[in-house]
């Protein structure tokens, strides 16, 4: 076998249909399309989600925002960990004030929660709005206190 006597398989091509070159192509007049009508015309088929007249379906789905859900009145916080505290002296009362002039907040406005990630050596007065509980047991183990904002 040699590269010019490659074909493809008998029939897997098939000539295309040459519309509207007379009635004995079998395709003239009309070219197949039918008598009037959204299919006759060119650029037939309306726009996307277009059904005809009905309410298209994307409508009829109750109106959501964005992806799934979300609460509008969420409280979003502060997310601090412990080892971002420990450039803090010992001593030092953490609020959510010290916090914003050491830049570790990103939107001063929200409430500030301390997490656990990391260790603490120094001992340090935490004053903020929520502490998870490792957060709280590693202050108080390194001799400091906490204690929360309303």
């Amino acid at each position: 076998m040699k590269l010019n006597d490659l074909q493809p398989n008998p029939g897997s091509k098939k000539n295309r249909k040459r519309v509207g070159r007379g009635i004995s192509a079998g395709q003239g007049k009309t070219c197949g399309r039918g008598t009037k009508g959204q299919g006759s015309r060119a650029g037939e088929g309306g726009r996307l989600y277009r059904q005809g007249g009905n309410l298209p379906f994307f409508r009829r789905l109750p109106f959501v925002r964005g992806k799934g859900f979300t609460p509008p009145y969420e409280a979003q916080f502060n997310e601090v960990n412990l080892d971002q505290l420990s450039s803090f002296k010992a001593g030092v009362e953490i609020t959510p004030e010290s916090l914003e002039k050491a830049r570790l907040l990103r939107d001063p406005r929200d409430p500030v929660a301390i997490l656990g990630r990391g260790e603490l050596k120094t001992a340090l007065k935490v004053h903020v709005h929520r502490v998870t509980k490792s957060a709280k047991a590693k202050i108080e183990a390194a001799g400091g206190t906490v204690e929360l904002i309303g």
